[in-house]
């Protein structure tokens, strides 16, 4: 009895000490793994973000760093004189140049057309010039109307001519290049006024170069 007691005894102690034994093995083998399948989760999510972000920022630097096409210009550009206007007066120009113009060939003329662009009639109560070489008249509905010069030279009597709507008249203007004699060779400007009861005054202007 003694024996058999001895002998069953000892299989459950071997067994309980293997299972124990593997056991125990068993955990500390796992441990180290599962913290090394933790970091290699941990460096494949970091490799992953940074390699978005890498992506990211060579989309942007693709998509700002690209010029956007300028406007190109066009190679001529017309320049074109828009019409003076004060209210409802208009003029076909604003400036006439002569150009070059010598005192022994005498006077020059020049025409500038007015309208009254307005929808009620203007009358125009004055014109006058700024230098006493310079002459400027009316002309509408084919009379011409006294010329005018320069106030302080002559008295500028009120001209008061009515313009209806739409309306065309001609402002005659005639330059003297020999008023001035001597003194007046060389680059010149004048202005001619229009005053009306409709707006400010409208202004043309001329210019040329005097020779003798």
């Amino acid at each position: 009895m003694t024996k058999s007691a001895t002998v069953k005894s000892r299989v459950p102690l071997n067994r309980a000490a293997g299972s124990a034994t593997l056991g125990g093995r068993g955990s500390r083998n796992n441990a180290p793994a599962s913290a090394v399948a933790a970091l290699a989760g941990l460096w494949k999510n970091k490799i992953a973000l940074a390699a978005g972000l890498f992506v990211l920022a060579v989309v942007m630097v693709i998509v700002f760093g690209i010029p956007k096409p300028e406007a190109k210009a066009p190679a001529t550009v017309e320049k074109i004189e828009s019409p003076r206007s004060s209210g409802a007066l208009a003029a076909r120009e604003s400036k006439f140049d002569f150009g070059s113009i010598s005192m022994a060939a005498g006077k020059v003329t020049h025409n500038y057309w007015i309208r009254n662009t307005g929808a009620t009639p203007i009358v125009i109560t004055k014109l006058y010039t700024s230098c006493m070489c310079t002459t400027a008249a009316l002309v509408k509905a084919g009379r011409k109307f006294d010329p005018y010069g320069m106030p302080g030279h002559g008295y500028i009597p009120a001209l008061n001519e009515p313009l209806a709507p739409n309306e065309d008249a001609m402002i005659e203007i005639v330059f003297d290049p020999a008023a001035h004699g001597p003194a007046g060779v060389g680059p010149i400007e004048r202005v001619v006024t229009i005053e009306n009861n409709a707006a400010p005054p409208l202004e043309l202007a001329l210019s040329a170069v005097v020779t003798p």
